[in-house]
């Protein structure tokens, strides 16, 4: 694999419908508390809600040096995330080397080049979102990488990676210093600055449906890959939030009745409820448009479908490109599924409060083999003001709080092909999307290529959109994927003298063998919009 085409597994949408071969792993190494593990004598988890983030680490060394990352290779760590880079040194060890290929103090992996003065100029590749610093720039390995971070490096790290089969060989990581990978890195920048800048040539599909209908507006024979889609949502009647999240689409692949993506149009497109704008690699949204870049493969023919659940007629209008796609037999399908919390095949006893599994919620459960490429999480927090204030700003802090509002503190948990123990095990919701310190004010939105938050109330209390989508660090699996994220609050909670009311909506991404379905119920039309506020 020559330096550019491991870069270009940074931002090609296409490479997401190949199968994953044997081999092919990914992960997250990260600072989760370490109370939390699984006990295989009694098949159970213990201190699963474990939540002192900050430190946890593989082991540490006796000059107060942890390893936050190890494995074997070939391999690539694709983004390292952390709450609070600081002046101890990240060491980065590749292959057999003894000296470490990175050494500078944490914070300027993310702000400078090879310990330069000046700053990084990647603008996309290393971003701050919110308080969260991420850097999107890959470090290959060959046969083997260890990180290291020395005292005083900070608190809270994610270092997501992917293990190739035996066999790859993989740049060295020195070639990111050349001239050439110079000029690539920074070609790869500006691509995804100018993500949804080209729209390709499209047709036009559109439909009147009667309230209560559903109706195929658009369908072909043969085979191709669905690579745009956008949606016009002034071709509404209304464009109220209800309305956005009572018309409901549906794709079909390959003659298949059953839908592999069937959710509300908004949750779709990446944000609820409502028109909420923002710009990501595979997805964006403003008024007037809402687009899908996914590229969506296809050996039978496709449908797409809409269900107008609201209450009156609605004229549907889409732009759509469809390309020649010659080995989409070979290719996986891409699916998304709207949901409320739905355990397909697990004991929903087993993750209420009090047992051992709570308080993971689920995002993602499917089986076979295919690629899980992240989520749209809708989240409805809201509460009364507390009738006493806090002693201190927002509504206090740690203990000292008027009223414990906050819903972003649950992990993600990512167990693979039968795992007991998650390859992927994070530090919080909102680290997962890639931000951080969201517990106060003020909640800045922001857009990167692989993530957003695209709506949330200046004071938090309200609807909260975010989006998250790994692209080259997808993960992929051969039998099995189960994606959890925790949720901490109760549908319904009351807090310090105050009401609440938390509920998730999720919508996950993913591609899987054809010729599969997941095992998703239908949508309950009730559930669309009656149990929130407006």
């Amino acid at each position: 694999m020559t330096y550019q085409e491991l870069l270009n597994r940074v931002d090609d949408l296409r490479l997401l419908a190949v199968p994953p071969m044997p081999g092919e792993v990914s992960g997250s190494m990260s600072s989760y508390d370490r109370h939390s593990r699984y006990d295989p004598e009694t098949d159970t988890y213990c201190d699963w809600a474990a939540n002192d983030d900050g430190t946890g680490c593989i082991r540490r060394l006796e000059d107060g040096t942890i390893v936050a990352f190890e494995t074997e290779g070939p391999g690539v760590i694709w983004r390292i995330w952390s709450a609070l880079p600081k002046s101890g040194h990240i060491r980065v060890y590749l292959d057999d080397k003894d000296t470490p290929a990175i050494d500078v103090p944490f914070i300027d992996w993310f702000e400078s080049s090879a310990g330069e003065t000046p700053p990084l100029n990647l603008s996309e590749l290393s971003a701050r979102l919110s308080r969260g610093r991420n850097s999107f720039i890959p470090i290959p390995f060959n046969h083997y990488c260890r990180v290291e971070l020395a005292p005083e490096w900070g608190w809270y790290y994610h270092f997501t990676y992917t293990r190739f089969p035996e066999g790859t060989v993989l740049p060295d990581y020195r070639e990111r210093f050349t001239m050439e990978g110079c000029i690539a890195l920074a070609e790869l920048d500006r691509r995804l600055y100018e993500r949804g800048d080209h729209i390709p040539d499209t047709l036009r599909a559109e439909a009147v449906i009667p309230a209560g209908d559903t109706q195929t507006v658009w369908q072909c024979s043969g085979s191709g890959a669905l690579s745009y889609l956008m949606f016009d949502p002034a071709s509404l009647s209304d464009q109220s939030e209800e309305t956005l999240r009572r018309i409901v689409l549906e794709i079909c692949w390959d003659g298949n009745e059953r839908p592999a993506v069937l959710a509300p149009v908004g949750d779709f497109f990446g944000s609820a409820p409502g028109i909420n704008r923002f710009r990501a690699l595979p997805l964006s949204m403003n008024r007037y448009a809402f687009e899908s870049r996914w590229f969506m493969p296809f050996s039978e023919g496709a449908r797409i479908r809409v269900r107008n659940l609201s209450d009156s007629e609605q004229r549907i209008a889409f732009r759509l490109a469809v390309q020649p796609c010659e080995n989409a037999g070979e290719l996986l399908r891409f699916h998304a599924r709207w949901h409320q919390g739905a355990f397909i095949g697990a004991d929903p006893a087993r993750f209420a409060p009090g047992r051992d599994r709570w308080p993971d919620w689920p995002i993602l459960m499917t089986k076979g083999r295919g690629r899980f490429c992240g989520l749209h999480l809708h989240i409805y927090n809201e509460w009364t003001e507390p009738e006493k204030p806090a002693a201190t700003w927002w509504y206090g802090q740690w203990d000292k709080k008027s009223v414990d509002w906050w819903w972003g503190e649950g992990d993600e948990k990512f167990f693979v092909d039968g795992e007991k123990f998650p390859s992927t095990f994070g530090t919080g919701s909102e680290d997962y999307i890639g931000y951080a310190w969201a517990a106060e004010p003020p909640f800045a939105r922001f857009e990167h290529p692989f993530a957003c938050l695209s709506q949330m109330p200046i004071d938090g209390n309200g609807h909260t959109s975010v989006s998250r989508f790994q692209i080259a660090e997808n993960v992929p699996f051969q039998h099995s994927f189960e994606g959890y994220i925790e949720k901490y609050k109760s549908d319904i909670w009351s807090d310090c003298g105050s009401s609440g009311k938390c509920l998730y909506a999720a919508t996950p991404y993913w591609y899987q063998d054809a010729g599969t379905d997941d095992a998703y119920p239908d949508i309950v039309p009730d559930d669309l919009w009656g149990q929130y506020h407006l």
